[in-house]
């Protein structure tokens, strides 16, 4: 027998512990690309591991939170644009904040399968960079009231693909940690990025007023106040420079998360698939959706009161929420967060309709309405949290029950579920990004109490998912 045979470790053979059997630490300088990574090794973890995640994970952070700047961007621009002149109906400025959710959920199936494929160095600096082409042309378009609505229609299509950003970068920050770690460190990723929604609705109505930043010619409202919607865009086009420049010196490629999509496309053979589909359409779809909607629902359901002054505050609570869900889920359970999550929210959207105006005299109570609105935020934010929480222990589950800790099988099986559970991760995320079209759009042509009542009995059919699948004493994937 040959000596290469005779080395060959044996089945059951465990691994060696770390630094024995691995090359020079060089590798995991940034910019390189890793070809040896095994979090779940203690030793390993500690010495290296623990450090390059991190690094690994704070750049993609802002470059996340940059990306949902570029997806919401409309949503807070669509207020502006009758002030200076654009003569759209309320319909078509709420198809506009619709549109980028179209093409952010299509565009997130892509780069679910095609972020892995490339790596997180690559793909977040490239997905970044071409960021800056919808927000040329949009600084452009805005200031000039006689562009057609088929220009703008195709900006906020284009606008949309940053969106598509998140399913990447979650898919590929799951394979830096371990498995007691990955709640905490998919709610910091997710959750802080999440905040983009936030930062453009406070910014936009700030930077729009200097004069200072302003690139072109002012425009002016009715009683003559000049404003620089131009602004908007603009402002963040050398940020995502930066941002790009950072991700490709300072991020790793992780070679074996590197999967062609004939091994991934395994997820729609799935169940479990589908199940936490559903239940994270409900979560993230309600909150980029009611990120998308709140500021013209507020312009014109309480014309009074200031959007600028009230609607960044929910997605706010719900980004910083999805850290507290995460984290939470990590020690009591994700089933049992995203159950008392979708109750929340169910109670919240009975409570935002009880507030909303009525027939006749009925003006409706606006502090009851955004009170619970916050809430529904709140709510949403803790089960995006536990849902990407249950994803990667459901499959890990499924996938190692009855193997041995230590045998190649028990690796192999490891492998197989961390590379399923990112994929589902990003799928997940790019079917629920169609939240962030429908809600806006469901404004748009149905009356808004008749959209809520359809809000609240899904969030009821969510509770009956989770709960038969994943919580109850019994259930075939408890997580």
């Amino acid at each position: 027998m040959s000596s290469a045979l005779q080395e060959r470790p044996t089945a059951s053979a465990p691994r060696p512990p770390y630094g024995s059997d691995r090359p020079d630490p060089g590798q995991y300088r940034p910019g390189r690309t890793i070809t040896d990574w095994d979090p779940e090794n203690e030793v390993f973890w500690r010495s290296v591991g623990r450090k390059v995640a991190r690094r690994n994970l704070w750049i993609a952070v802002p470059a996340l939170l940059v990306a949902f700047v570029v997806w919401q961007v409309w949503s807070v621009t669509a207020t502006n644009l009758k002030d200076v002149g654009f003569g759209y109906s309320t319909s078509r400025l709420f198809w506009l904040t619709a549109i980028p959710g179209l093409t952010g959920g299509t565009s997130r199936i892509l780069y679910t399968f095609l972020g892995p494929m490339i790596g997180q160095r690559r793909f977040t600096a490239l997905s970044t960079i071409v960021l800056v082409v919808p927000l040329i042309w949009l600084g452009v378009a805005i200031q000039d009231p006689s562009t057609p609505y088929a220009v703008m229609v195709a900006i906020a299509a284009l606008c949309g693909i940053g969106g598509a950003n998140f399913a990447s970068s979650l898919a590929n920050i799951g394979f830096f940690f371990p498995k007691s770690e990955k709640g905490n460190a998919t709610g910091i990723n997710g959750g802080l990025g999440n905040l983009g929604v936030s930062v453009v609705q406070l910014a936009t109505p700030i930077v729009i007023t200097s004069s200072v930043i302003a690139i072109g010619s002012a425009q002016h409202k009715a009683d003559g106040t000049p404003v620089y919607l131009q602004n908007a865009a603009f402002l963040w086009v050398p940020v995502l420079v930066v941002l790009a420049v950072v991700a490709w010196f300072g991020q790793n490629d992780l070679k074996v998360a590197s999967t062609p999509f004939s091994r991934q496309k395994v997820i729609f053979k799935r169940k479990h698939t589908w199940l936490m589909t559903w239940l994270y359409v409900g979560t993230f779809g309600s909150f980029i959706g009611f990120a998308a909607a709140l500021p013209l629902l507020i312009k014109t359901t309480f014309p009074a009161y200031s959007v600028a002054t009230y609607a960044w505050m929910g997605p706010a609570l719900g980004a910083l929420a999805r850290w507290a869900g995460g984290w939470i889920a990590d020690r009591v359970g994700g089933a049992r967060v995203t159950i008392v999550a979708f109750v929340g929210m169910a109670l919240s959207i009975v409570g935002v309709i009880n507030f909303l105006p009525g027939s006749g005299a009925d003006s409706g109570n606006f502090y009851g309405f955004f009170a619970c609105f916050l809430a529904a935020f709140l709510f949403s934010g803790i089960g995006n949290g536990s849902t990407f929480r249950q994803i990667p222990v459901i499959f890990r589950n499924q996938h190692l029950r009855g193997l041995e800790p230590g045998t190649r099988a028990y690796a192999e099986a490891r492998k197989q579920s961390e590379m399923e559970a990112g994929a589902v991760t990003g799928f997940t995320s790019a079917i629920a990004a169609y939240g962030f079209f429908f809600i806006p759009a469901m404004f748009a042509n149905f009356a808004v109490t008749s959209a809520m009542w359809c809000f609240v009995g899904f969030y009821a059919s969510c509770v009956g998912v989770a709960w038969w699948y994943y919580a109850r004493a019994g259930a075939e994937a408890r997580s």
